[in-house]
């Protein structure tokens, strides 16, 4: 009994801790996309392209016809081959980074080039992936949270509603708004490289062109930076962002491997106390099951008790990205359910991912493979 309630006393206590600030999170959101910029500074949105996205032509053609009144479109690639034929939209920059550093990532070297090619009145970077389709507030979401006293960065974050739903591209739905929950009102801790913007001026003071020598992370570096300058990194809302991408099963489980190794190896802030709560948290779980199964009751309520928070917070996600993404509401409408219904699988996957991530430095983006350790 002792050995159970090692992990089920946890488990239970960290499903409740998991609903702390739900409500100031709502709040917050409700207030964010209600809100009006003041002021809109001239910005430079870039976008790197690496081969073929799935709605490539799409989302390059809506960021560029943002709701903005001053910016530029640099889209940017290693070389001209990176850019698939018919894609480019006609209000766009191209720039050709022809990177070599063998210990820098190709995007990050591509962002390096972006930025030295922005123009000179641009007041404001934000940076966007291809796989997303932004809505046209984008922008102006992003640039909001800029003009406040402490900020340094604004971040979205990205939201997969696949098309069509089948199994694994919902359930990396589930499995990836767990991050989209930790951003809220206050100092965020991370900054997502699809969605997120940086004063000019707060980019070089930083030194976030010095921390993006040697990483194959944009958006880590770029947070610690930020940081480490005593400035915060607020979140926008209505900079979140809809990717319809599909996956399979194979490629699901190396992305999320991916995914946390390089949160192992570039915040291990995050990655460490993830880890050990998952390991009480399924554990708990799975104590649980096994006493349920040998006919006890209590542990029948236990399950109940840890599992019901989870997929609260699950559906409560659900309904804040609804909330900023009304242009999806009929594939909320269908699929919103598999927030709540799924979230203890995926805790499950969440494990599996953080412990795959413990062992071994190397990762394969896009082709090429990087050896992280080489770039602490």
């Amino acid at each position: 009994m002792f050995l159970y309630w090692l992990f089920v006393g946890p488990a239970l206590l960290l499903a409740y801790l998991s609903l702390r600030g739900e409500r100031k999170r709502a709040e917050y959101v409700a207030e964010r996309l209600s809100q009006t910029p003041e002021s809109l500074p001239p910005a430079s949105v870039i976008v790197p392209v690496k081969g073929e996205d799935e709605g490539l032509q799409e989302n390059l053609a809506a960021l560029a016809s943002l709701d903005y009144p001053d910016y530029e479109l640099i889209i940017v690639a290693n070389t001209a081959a990176d850019i698939p034929l018919g894609v480019l939209p006609r209000r766009a920059k191209v720039v050709l980074a022809h990177g070599d550093d063998a210990h820098t990532g190709e995007k990050v070297q591509n962002l390096q080039a972006a930025v030295r090619a922005t123009r000179k009145h641009s007041r404001i970077f934000a940076f966007a992936d291809s796989d997303g389709l932004v809505s046209p507030g984008w922008l102006r979401a992003l640039a909001a949270p800029l003009a406040e006293p402490k900020v340094g960065a604004s971040t979205g974050y990205r939201w997969f509603a696949p098309e069509p739903p089948a199994f694994w591209p919902l359930m990396r739905s589930v499995w990836d708004a767990v991050a989209f929950g930790q951003l809220g009102p206050g100092a965020n801790r991370f900054a997502w490289g699809g969605a997120m913007a940086i004063r000019r001026e707060i980019f070089y003071d930083a030194g976030v062109p010095e921390s993006w020598k040697n990483t194959v992370s944009d958006d880590y570096a770029l947070s610690a930076a930020v940081r480490a300058a005593g400035l915060t990194i607020a979140f926008a809302p209505g900079a979140l962002t809809p990717s319809r991408e599909s996956i399979t099963a194979v490629r699901f489980l190396r992305w999320i491997r991916r995914q946390m190794l390089i949160t192992r190896i570039y915040n291990a802030r995050l990655w460490w106390p993830a880890l050990i709560a998952h390991i009480f948290y399924c554990g708990g779980m799975a104590a649980s099951i096994v006493a349920s199964i040998r006919g006890n009751r209590l542990a029948e309520w236990a399950l109940l008790a840890q599992l019901s928070p989870g997929m609260l917070k699950g559906l409560n996600r659900a309904t804040l990205a609804k909330a900023a993404m009304p242009q999806c509401e009929p594939w909320f409408r269908r699929h919103a359910w598999v927030h709540a219904v799924w979230v203890p699988l995926a805790t499950w996957l969440w494990l599996i991912a953080l412990l795959a991530s413990a062992f071994g430095h190397t990762i394969e983006w896009r082709g090429y493979h990087y050896d992280l350790k080489r770039r602490q």
